[in-house]
């Protein structure tokens, strides 16, 4: 990740290094807040947010769940102000490839109760090149991770909430130190959820396969956008359960997410998907997004909020 110039915060551009938060600010202590991801591609009319308005709609809908009103220093925000936020903290810095909005609990507070205490909205842009490194554009290697996804009972799975990521964040040490760039996590009823950041697709039986959302997934915006075109493209698309023995002995396996993009696996547990080598399925569906996200399919147009 390369630093960038300015950050948007309650309504203000600051210089990077001024955009702090107490040490006893309540999301800091305890994860109260909510977070998106959102790419930006260099299209040939300028720089585009990709699916700009389903991210501030599920932001929203992330505040709504974990009871955040959307007032920072005294301001009420609303759908519009929050797109015009992104959208500044874009037009205000370099070579931007991914912005981060995060609101959450900034007062401080000792104690996990949440009511009542300040609220701020950060805007945070940045480049981030290949989420998952060098060499990962021929094929990742994911383990299966100790670590359970937290199911619909004991967190919000549907919502990306700060504090409920630090699983992902064990899970992805976990991968890393087996040599592994992802790990994939089961959910308490032993089928695949999704990966530490990213949702996950299968290629078995002349059938593209993705679990179901009662699997305590995210339902990613990529995820929504891969179905789409897959569809597109002929393909037939279940939502369903998914065993790790039909995610080992798929034909294709890809995970999809707005840092990750489309990104094939090419081993899991240290055995090949398939034949070891990117299937032709992920490449055409790789090929077609990402000449969606660069401006160059107009069926796709809607999907794109340009900055300028």
């Amino acid at each position: 990740m390369d630093k960038t110039d300015k950050i948007w915060l309650n309504g203000k551009m600051v210089n990077w290094a001024d955009a702090k938060v107490h040490v006893l600010a309540h999301a800091l202590n305890y994860g109260t807040g909510v977070f998106e991801g959102i790419r930006v591609y260099n299209t040939p009319k300028g720089p585009a947010i990709f699916r700009l308005k389903d991210h501030v709609k599920r932001l929203m809908d992330g505040c709504k769940v974990v009871g955040i009103e959307l007032v920072f220093d005294g301001k009420k925000y609303g759908f519009d102000d929050i797109a015009e936020a992104i959208k500044q903290t874009v037009r205000e810095n370099k070579d931007v490839d991914y912005v981060k909005p995060c609101i959450f609990l900034s007062g401080e507070e000792v104690g996990i109760n949440p009511t009542n205490v300040p609220v701020s909205m950060s805007v945070t842009a940045v480049h981030m090149g290949e989420y998952l490194g060098k060499g990962a554009d021929k094929g990742a290697k994911i383990v299966t991770s100790s670590w359970q996804r937290p199911d619909n009972l004991c967190s919000p799975a549907g919502a990306k909430v700060n504090g409920a990521y630090i699983t992902s964040c064990l899970a992805k040490k976990e991968a890393l130190s087996h040599g592994a760039s992802e790990a994939v996590m089961l959910n308490s009823n032993g089928y695949i959820a999704e990966c530490t950041g990213e949702n996950i697709f299968i290629y078995r039986q002349g059938k593209i396969q993705t679990p179901d959302p009662s699997n305590s997934i995210l339902q990613g915006i990529t995820r929504n956008s891969i179905i789409q075109v897959a569809r597109d493209l002929g393909y037939t698309v279940e939502e369903t359960n998914i065993s790790r023995i039909e995610l080992l002995t798929a034909d294709e396996v890809w995970m999809t997410g707005t840092a990750a993009e489309v990104a094939p696996v090419t081993y899991m547990d240290e055995r090949p998907i398939g034949s070891g080598e990117i299937g032709p399925v992920a490449k055409e569906i790789r090929s077609k997004f990402a000449d969606i996200v660069r401006g160059k399919d107009p069926k796709y147009e809607a999907w794109l909020d340009y900055v300028n």
